[in-house]
Formats: C-alpha cells, structure tokens, sequence
C-alpha cells in the first residue's frame, strides 16, 4: 500500500523523533557523544570496533585475508559496538570516529601515537598500504582497483539508505521511494554484472580490496541475504554477479570474516568478539551457550 497523503514541507524543517521507524532510537540530527563511555583494548596493536553488517564485514575480511596472507601485524582485537543501543554515541568511540558510523580501528603499533582511522573504504586503503597487499602499487590497476572501491562508497547508500530502507524498515511502504532506489538498485547490479562478465573479479584478474568492499552488499544481496528483496529485485538475472558471489563467498577468510561481530544468523555463525584465531573454534555464540549448559550457568 502506497502513502498518497500529500505533503508540503514547512519553511523550517523539525525534528519529529516518532517519524524515525525501527531506528528512531538511534537516529538524531546532531553529532557527538550522548554518553561517556571508555572502548576497552586488548593485546593486539590493531583494534577494531565494529558490528558486522555489510560495512563491519569489509574489514573483518581484509583482516582475516591479511592473516591467511601471513601478516601476522594484521592481528587484532574485534570488539562489538551493538548500534542499536547507541554504543556508537559513546565518547571513546567518538573520539575515534566523529560521525559516529561503524567501522572505526585504531592502530595502536606505536601507543604513544595512536592512529585512528574510520570509514569502511579508508580502513581498507589504510590497511592494504601498511602490509603491502590487496591494492595494486600503481599505474591502471591502481586506477581501476580505487574507482571500483569508490564506486561502492558511493552507489551503496543508495542500495542499503535507499532501497533497504523504504523496501524493508520504513514505518510506512511509500510506492515512488521504493520504485526510485529499486531502479538504482538494478541498475548498480547491471552496471556490476556487465563488468563481471569480461573480469573475474571486480578490477580485473586479481581479487583486491574492491571485491571485499562490494561482496558484503550486492554479493549477499544476490544470494538473498538482503532485506529478503531476491524476488522483488529478481537477482537471478545478473549471472555473473552471481558467479563472483560465490568465488569469493567460498574464500575461508571471507567465511571467518564474516563472522566477527555478527549478531543475527545461526549460533555457531556468530563470534561476537574476536580476540585470537583459535577464538573461531572455541568462543562462537554455539559453543558458549554448550559450555554455559554444561556448567548449569
């Protein structure tokens, strides 16, 4: 059903916090910390606060990929930042990240001088030069490998703020506003699914950050793993989008990476904080719960 009531916007905008939907408790129209809050850290010079939605999976990947690559720098500490209440607004991740957006990392390989680095494709680039990998040195694949990883920084809030948004949490199901971003959507994935057709993999022969940033949005979205909307989309068309989905799916660092973090899905798929490798094989939601069982906790 389409929202047809007719609507002027007023000379000046107001802040109406019911209107927000699922997210009006987070969503607000000003910056900054709403809370004092220190961000623990752990042993490892690389700390990242994140949640593993699409933007979280980024870089849980790239660091799982830097590992299996033997960069053993590239370990780190993933701890949970749960958005939905608010931890976001809190001033030690503020600090880190003043538009207060998952992911936000720290390197603290020097703890006099700590580096902060926040927006998903920043801590990407940041990471691929630090250890050397994943981002072509220079010349065309350079150029192509960075184009592909910005058209994704720029097309995604049309896919996850726009279409997800009206198609799946909007308080009201609004027909122009889902039409508009579902043709961007297809859209995107044409212009993706043409590229996939003549590469193997987004900017060329090379599986390179661009895949990482991608794979987490329009990868799952044409495995159906996004907003439930494969029929809507009718995701089945883009073939070859569908065929990288898996090559890179089927990657064991993008499986590890995909379950730091995460919070929705079966148990055994979530590791809520990641702290060491062997952390897959001991600390997963499954396994906690059987040892809480066991214990009578």
């Amino acid at each position: 059903m389409s929202d047809t009531t007719p609507y002027t916007p007023p000379a000046i905008w107001q802040w109406h916090k019911e209107n927000g939907g699922q997210f009006a408790s987070i969503n607000r129209p000003v910056a900054g910390a709403t809370h004092d809050k220190e961000l623990p850290v752990g042993k490892h010079p690389l700390q990242l606060y994140s949640m593993g939605t699409p933007n979280g999976v980024k870089v849980t990947v790239m660091l799982e990929e830097l590992l299996a690559l033997g960069h053993s720098g590239a370990e780190y500490d993933a701890w949970l930042i749960r958005i939905g209440d608010g931890d976001q607004f809190g001033s030690g991740f503020v600090g880190i990240n003043p538009n207060s957006k998952i992911p936000a990392l720290q390197d603290r390989t020097d703890p006099a001088h700590p580096v902060r680095v926040f927006e998903s494709g920043a801590i990407l680039m940041y990471l691929a030069e630090k250890f050397g990998a994943f981002l072509p040195k220079d010349g065309a694949a350079r150029a192509e490998c960075l184009s592909w990883l910005f058209w994704q920084m720029g097309s995604a809030p049309f896919l996850g703020g726009g279409f997800g948004h009206f198609y799946a949490y909007a308080p009201v199901k609004i027909e122009y506003a889902i039409d508009r971003y579902a043709m961007e959507a297809k859209r995107q994935l044409d212009v993706l699914n043409q590229r996939l057709a003549v590469t193997e993999y987004v900017a060329g022969d090379e599986y390179t950050v661009a895949d990482m940033a991608i794979w987490p949005w329009y990868g799952l979205m044409v495995k159906g793993e996004a907003y439930d909307a494969g029929e809507f989309l009718q995701v089945q068309e883009y073939t070859h989008v569908l065929r990288w989905a898996d090559q890179v799916g089927q990657r064991p660092a993008v499986q590890r990476g995909r379950m730091v973090n995460r919070v929705r899905g079966d148990l055994a798929s979530q590791l809520l904080e990641r702290h060491d490798a062997s952390d897959f094989d001991t600390r997963t939601q499954d396994k906690l719960a059987a040892s809480a069982s066991n214990t009578g906790a």
